[in-house]
């Protein structure tokens, strides 16, 4: 007799992590809803990853990639092997609650428009204090995460509109994925999130939060926070972003502030001894120009379900660079 398609389809990737994948998994062992499965997407680790998890938890179906391709990309393969309607993205460096699917479930069901959820991610070593409760651009051209930060509790509780979820803790909808497509390759790691956002919202699918989904996550474990790696990818994906999915309405309008914040950002990465990785991504940028545009060109006459502008993250810029340069 064949067994039914689990609901949910849990992808977990991971590169060289081995130490988080007792924690992550052993969660999702325990979760109170049971229609799920996992997939393990092992990005060409060298540490024994995919074989620890074939001997621990024989129940998680393993997909063993010859070399890393990249936190978009191996999500992408991890899609290809997974069966559920509902695909839940979650990084290997978080503890799950046992709720957590439970509570993304109950929010997809609430909201048949939604085509994204976002779970509610709380530092892993405080957890009284978020570090995502969903993302959303800047009028200044960066992403940010919502919360990050703040206390657990209003007005982060209560289920509310977000621009996307962090896709370290995320559910999208199949039906979705299937009329948009899921993660874009060319951005390997980071804002790959931030521009499937931008593609759900243009294609008319509202993102929602789920607050009591929570995650505890350990931030940029894998990459490092300020690594050379992370300062490349970050600056060059913020302008594939911004030229492959921002209406020109809006680019022309916050143009001055998208500069600004992009000297700034440079400035930064200067002083902290990172010039090298910051203006190597600007070259990767001018180089993928025309293939930007091209896909540009594919979202052009698109709308968004809800006013966009009421989705952007205000008022952070100054204080994300304050905390950046080490200052009160």
């Amino acid at each position: 007799m064949t067994e039914p398609k689990p609901l949910v389809s849990v992808i977990v990737l991971t590169w060289n992590g081995i130490r988080f994948l007792s924690g992550c998994l052993g969660a999702l062992a325990d979760q109170t809803f049971r229609g799920f499965e996992v997939v393990l997407v092992d990005n060409g680790s060298d540490d024994g990853s995919a074989r620890y998890v074939q001997e621990e938890f024989p129940w998680v179906r393993v997909v063993d990639l010859p070399k890393n391709l990249g936190f978009a990309e191996g999500n992408n393969r991890g899609l290809a092997a997974a069966q559920g309607e509902l695909i839940v993205t979650l990084n290997n460096d978080t503890l799950a609650e046992p709720d957590f699917l439970a509570e993304l479930v109950v929010a997809a069901e609430r909201c048949p428009d939604a085509g994204m959820i976002a779970a509610l991610l709380v530092n892993f070593y405080d957890p009284e204090r978020i570090d995502a409760a969903g993302i959303a651009p800047g009028a200044d051209g960066i992403g940010y995460c919502l919360g990050h930060g703040a206390p657990v509790g209003r007005p982060w509780d209560e289920p509310r509109d977000v621009f996307g979820p962090s896709a370290g803790a995320a559910l999208y909808r199949r039906e979705m994925i299937d009329e948009i497509g899921f993660f874009d390759a060319d951005f390997f790691a980071y804002g790959e999130d931030f521009d499937l956002a931008w593609r759900g919202q243009l294609g008319g699918w509202r993102c929602m939060t789920a607050p009591r989904a929570v995650v505890r996550h350990v931030h940029s474990a894998t990459s490092g926070t300020g690594s050379p790696f992370t300062i490349y990818h970050i600056h060059r994906n913020k302008w594939y972003v911004l030229l492959k999915d921002w209406p020109t309405r809006l680019l022309v309008k916050h143009l001055p502030r998208i500069l600004l914040a992009d000297l700034a950002a440079f400035l930064v990465a200067l002083l902290k001894g990172r010039g090298g990785a910051a203006g190597r991504a600007r070259w990767a940028v001018l180089a993928a120009l025309p293939r930007l545009l091209a896909k540009r060109r594919e979202q052009a006459g698109k709308k968004f379900p809800i006013p966009l502008e009421r989705l952007f993250a205000r008022g952070v810029l100054l204080a994300t660079l304050k905390r950046k340069l080490g200052m009160r």
